[in-house]
């Protein structure tokens, strides 16, 4: 089961705590995760990843390696810049999204484009045409988003 785990590269503490237990409750699940391999949400998802012997994937942006933070197991460079987005999304059964800034809020179109499951923690809110329309499945801690990202993932598989 590979789950994406989406954030800024700079992040607060309370966002990278968030973020390094969402980590670790989903190793311990089985899960591997996803995400763009740098700094801020994504080093904490992979550091609490680790930390409890679980697998990383890191696409990232350029074409150096050494670009991952220290706790991507498995670094995919792209040169490709922000297009990497798609791929960290379109390769999960289901988002994590925890906070963010503009690139976050590009991934979460694609997995919602795509209709992958996008749960978000303190995430963007999004609205049409002036009225809420927002397909986030809203979750208020990280063992929730856990839950419901492993049960929206297995249904996907099945």
């Amino acid at each position: 089961m590979l789950i994406a785990v989406i954030g800024d590269s700079s992040c607060s503490s309370e966002e990278a705590k968030v973020a390094e237990t969402a980590g670790e409750l989903l190793a311990r699940r089985g899960a591997t995760i996803i995400c763009g391999g740098l700094g801020g949400v994504m080093e904490a998802v992979c550091r609490g990843t680790k930390s409890k012997g679980g697998l990383t994937i890191g696409v990232l942006p350029g074409e150096d390696p050494s670009m991952a933070n220290p706790y991507v197991d498995i670094p995919i460079v792209t040169g490709i810049g922000y297009a990497r987005n798609m791929a960290v999304v379109k390769s999960a059964q289901a988002v994590i999204a925890i906070g963010g800034n503009y690139g976050t809020l590009s991934e979460i179109a694609y997995a919602l484009k795509r209709n992958i499951p996008v749960i978000g923690l303190n995430t963007w809110l999004l609205s049409r045409n002036s009225r809420e329309n927002d397909p986030i499945i809203r979750v208020n801690d990280a063992q929730e988003a856990v839950d419901k990202a492993i049960s929206l993932a297995k249904k996907e598989v099945v």
